[in-house]
């Protein structure tokens, strides 16, 4: 993106201000998006940040096994195509809006929609600062042991169940319900977050679901619920297990 926006100030630059430049600039004004659009498409042969972000969350999820380099190979080619085939995506190996959108990056897809405004101190993806406090404490209280993929996975069942008619349509209704987070009972919903509580309720309420849409989670070496035990079993990450 950044590439983008330098050829744009270049124009405007060696258009010197003045009124005829002006009107050459808006001008020209939409062949520097385009610019900026094509750098944050990915393929084969891409490098960079995003590239490295794309690799990190392919990685937490067990499609690319490759390093961590911003460079975007032939492995992190096929790790993509895996990860469209099972999210029903075009398996072209090419990370762009949808692809963007399934991995949970926002700032990209948004880019590519043309879309800058992110809502700043508002929030995250439409919800308020508030939220996102809430469930980093909510991360914080029942996953500070857990690795970050774990801590971002009981951010996603929240959200999940924000999403289904199953439970409150709201962040803090959800995590409020009587009865469903051991934390709330027992008050450790009140400690303050740490930094990577932080990043995993942003990831989450982003989008990335190392779940796979499960709704609850539990720890088979502490639940007392035999109900829980019950419920079909999506994947196991760290101490939880996810089901649906």
């Amino acid at each position: 993106m950044k590439k983008g926006l330098m050829v744009g100030a270049m124009a405007l630059a060696l258009l010197g201000g003045t009124a005829a430049g002006a009107a050459a600039f808006v001008h020209e004004a939409p062949a520097a998006q385009l610019v900026a659009v094509e750098t944050a498409v990915l393929r084969q042969g891409s490098t960079g940040g995003e590239v490295k972000e794309v690799q990190r969350r392919l990685k937490n999820w067990g499609y690319y096994t490759g390093a961590v380099d911003g460079i975007f190979g032939s492995g992190t080619r096929k790790a993509v195509v895996r990860f469209q085939q099972k999210n029903g995506l075009t398996a072209d190996g090419v990370v762009g809006k949808a692809t963007y959108k399934a991995l949970g990056m926002n700032d990209s897809y948004n880019a590519l929609s043309g879309n800058t405004g992110s809502g700043g101190s508002a929030g995250v993806n439409g919800y308020t600062s508030s939220d996102v406090y809430l469930m980093a404490k909510a991360i914080y209280a029942e996953g500070r042991g857990e690795s970050y993929t774990g801590q971002v996975a009981i951010g996603a069942v929240i959200m999940n169940r924000v999403k289904s008619p199953q439970f409150p349509n709201t962040i803090a209704g959800v995590i409020y319900q009587k009865g469903a987070f051991t934390a709330v009972d027992d008050g450790q919903i009140n400690l303050e977050p740490n930094d990577t509580a932080y990043r995993a309720a942003r990831d989450a309420m982003n989008g990335w679901d190392p779940t796979y849409g499960c709704l609850y989670y539990y720890n088979p070496a502490v639940a007392t619920s035999a109900w829980i035990f019950t419920r079909e079993t999506v994947t196991v990450i760290g101490k939880h297990v996810f089901a649906i």
